[in-house]
């Protein structure tokens, strides 16, 4: 808008992140069900079209053929007036059956105690989903269950798995297992795991696990959970071997990862994606009009320690822009990667004057450190410092770091396959400054949504299409 009486356009928002994919506003949470079909990833979303949190939740619609540059879509699934989803369409994944993909999901009702496993089919390559029916019965009441949600479906040689994460009032988190042979009946089975309580100094197990979710790596089948608790609500994401639920591993070792979703198979093998938290108030985010973003897309392996570990897909590198430069003392967008080629550096991303973020690649403790205690000069987000634990190999061919800034997304991989994911505000407006030792490099990373916010497709990463 120009001319006589033109009011300024506000100032862009240097939080908001632009590569990992979001809708233009409102409240986004769980990724769900990533599948391909001719070449083509969809990944859906809970999502709401607004940060009113009352608003009923639908399954937002991504699609990828590189699985870093996306298109939102309309949404996929939206609840039925009065069915077993009239109040929100929550989390689950999807399946080809006979070359439609069908969803699993649960859906809430709020006159429910639990939120019912229902089944829904697209017609059109995924692009929508007709009505839901149930597949499995809700808990009986004698199960004393505290949480049934949340299902994940998965081929085998003599039919169908499904799992459900679960929690009951004795303190047991499990991962109820189902098999069918037709996607219609399902039996249950004996619990894939289950653990109760806390014992020791390991990982939080909390009341209840949900967002199960289920890979085989090396010969091994891995279970994946998100862990509940009624005081704190949302916790980390654990990996456990099944068979041995007590040895549990932390999937992200930052702040800000929750609800992890798999994608078994596909030409980069098994990946993972997950929903990146936010660290600062709501009142900041119904202010801003947006919550919530996407990951990136993790490849996963399992170590011989028995944990997961995590590398970004080759293909992030068609989000680079230009050449590479070096990143001392760099000025960057709030759009980058900082690549660290050995252990043994501090990089700080330099906000303002008082304002910073610090990333260590400790050596001798085989760590490494985000360091988020001057990263705001605001005192009501979120701070401190993460740790990584056993986190370079030298000889595993990657860099010991790799730091991918968006706005207020930080995701930080290691040479050993860590990650961490975390959130900073900084007040100070770009450009940033980068002092880091020689050998570090910077790429500015393309990311721009395009402007026409109320447009059905989108693309993250690009211009629109």
């Amino acid at each position: 808008m120009s001319g006589p009486g033109a009011q300024p356009a506000d100032p862009p928002d240097h939080h908001r992140p632009r590569y990992h994919p979001r809708p233009p506003r409102g409240y986004l949470n769980d990724p769900n069900g990533p599948i391909v079909l001719d070449d083509l990833v969809h990944l859906y979303f809970q999502s709401r079209p607004t940060t009113d949190m009352a608003a009923p939740v639908e399954w937002g619609h991504l699609t990828s053929e590189d699985y870093v540059t996306w298109r939102l879509h309309r949404p996929a699934m939206a609840p039925v007036p009065d069915g077993p989803d009239r109040d929100g369409c929550y989390s689950g994944n999807t399946v080809l059956d006979d070359g439609r993909i069908r969803a699993f999901y649960s859906g809430y009702r709020t006159d429910s105690p639990y939120q019912s496993v229902l089944t829904a089919v697209s017609d059109d390559g995924g692009y929508s989903f007709g009505p839901p029916s149930q597949v499995v019965p809700d808990p009986a009441p004698e199960e004393d269950a505290i949480m049934f949600r949340d299902p994940f479906v998965w081929k085998v040689d003599d039919g169908w798995q499904m799992v459900v994460g679960a929690g009951y009032a004795d303190g047991r988190s499990a991962v109820r297992h189902y098999l069918s042979a037709d996607l219609h009946e399902w039996t249950r089975l004996d619990d894939l795991a289950f653990l109760a309580g806390q014992d020791g100094d390991g990982p939080e197990v909390g009341d209840a696990w949900e967002c199960p979710q289920v890979l085989d790596l090396a010969g091994r089948s891995v279970a994946i959970v998100g862990t509940w608790s009624r005081a704190r609500g949302v916790n980390s994401v654990l990996s456990l071997l099944v068979g041995e639920p007590t040895r549990l591993s932390i999937v992200d070792h930052g702040t800000n990862f929750y609800a992890a979703s798999a994608l078994r198979d596909g030409p980069f093998g098994p990946l993972l994606f997950g929903w990146v938290t936010e660290g600062r108030p709501a009142s900041q985010w119904h202010e801003a009009g947006w919550a919530g973003a996407l990951s990136l897309p993790r490849q996963v392996w399992l170590d011989d320690d028995g944990s997961l570990r995590s590398a970004p897909l080759p293909t992030t590198a068609e989000l680079r822009v230009g050449p590479a430069t070096r990143a001392s003392e760099a000025r960057v967008s709030p759009q980058c990667e900082i690549v660290v080629p050995s252990a043994g550096a501090r990089v700080r991303l330099q906000f303002g004057d008082e304002e910073y973020l610090e990333v260590i690649c400790d050596a001798e403790a085989n760590a490494l450190i985000i360091d988020r205690t001057g990263a705001s000069s605001r005192a009501d987000v979120h701070g401190g410092t993460v740790t990584a634990p056993d986190a370079f190999d030298a000889a595993a061919g990657r860099p010991a770091a790799r730091i991918f800034v968006d706005g207020s997304v930080v995701e930080v991989f290691t040479s050993a396959g860590r990650v961490l994911t975390t959130r900073v505000y900084p007040v100070g407006a770009p450009p940033w400054r980068i002092a880091a030792p020689d050998g570090c490099t910077v790429w500015a990373l393309a990311g721009e949504l395009p402007s026409a916010v109320g447009s059905a497709e989108l693309v993250a990463g690009g211009a629109s299409a």
